[in-house]
């Protein structure tokens, strides 16, 4: 295995290893190894994932809300002030499951930990989700949206604003050295569909990463679009946050308690 990953055992010392589910879900793998620098200085005390909501962190939700929509493992992805991921979450009793790990020693990306899975969660279909969103999205219904549109890889979206801090002028014909302006926007929002950080796997998609290779999903989806892969967006229009900036951590806490019944309930049966 190359030096940039090494796989962990889980922190009771015992040689469990992730296998995949048994009710036949994909395998979740859970990013929590970056640095969350735009958290500072919140992230030199704490890594991002174990940043509090109210009562618990980040990442205590999503393990929580996996558990409640029908998974009994997750495998984290760690790096930054790992000791402490691994020790908040242990092996993963508290959540009624066996939580795995993988470390990078090296920061590899988005995608770049999956090719340090086990060979045998790899062979498993994947749900892979950031370690620092808080979303009411079920993810079981990403998953047989996926399975549907039979895509090799597929990501929850979301139609989002995203304001431009500037104002935007068209330009028209020269006149001279200097060109005609045809119309101005100050400061104008543009709709956008923008990812959500959680998305679905077949296995063959990470035959496109080369294992100690830093990877985003971004440029894995080009990979596959090149080679003529298909890819699916599922759309979503319920709550999504991605706690990435000092407001949007402000905004999670203050959202967390309002909805957290919402967001810790169980997974709705799809007819």
């Amino acid at each position: 295995m190359s030096t940039d990953a090494v796989q962990l055992r889980p922190t009771d010392g015992s040689a469990r290893v992730g296998t995949g589910n048994p009710r036949g879900l994909p395998s979740p793998v859970i990013l929590a190894g970056g640095k969350g620098t735009r958290l500072a200085p919140f992230t030199s005390v704490l890594p991002k994932p174990l940043m509090p909501l109210g009562d618990r962190p980040i990442l205590d939700v999503l393990l929580q809300q996996l558990h409640a929509q029908g998974w009994d493992e997750a495998t984290l992805a760690v790096g930054h002030m790992a000791d402490l991921i691994r020790a908040y979450c242990g092996t993963g009793e508290r959540y009624g499951m066996d939580v795995h790990y993988i470390q990078e020693s090296t920061p590899l990306g988005t995608v770049g930990p999956l090719a340090f899975l086990p060979q045998e969660t790899r062979a498993n279909r994947l749900i892979v989700m950031n370690g620092d969103l808080l979303t009411s999205l079920r993810f079981p219904d990403l998953v047989a949206a996926h399975e549907e549109s039979g895509a090799l890889l597929s990501i929850a979206v979301m139609r989002r604003p995203i304001k431009v801090e500037f104002g935007v002028l068209d330009l028209g014909d020269h006149v001279g050295a200097a060109r005609e302006i045809t119309s101005y926007r100050e400061k104008p929002e543009i709709e956008s569909t923008v990812s959500m950080g959680v998305y679905v796997f077949e296995p063959e998609a990470l035959d496109y990463v080369t294992p100690g290779e830093r990877l985003d999903v971004p440029e894995l989806i080009c990979r596959l679009l090149d080679d003529g892969r298909r890819v699916a967006g599922y759309p979503f229009d319920g709550y999504w946050l991605d706690i990435g900036r000092h407001s949007d951590y402000q905004q999670a806490i203050d959202d967390f308690e309002r909805i957290r019944d919402k967001l810790l309930a169980p997974a709705e049966v799809r007819a």
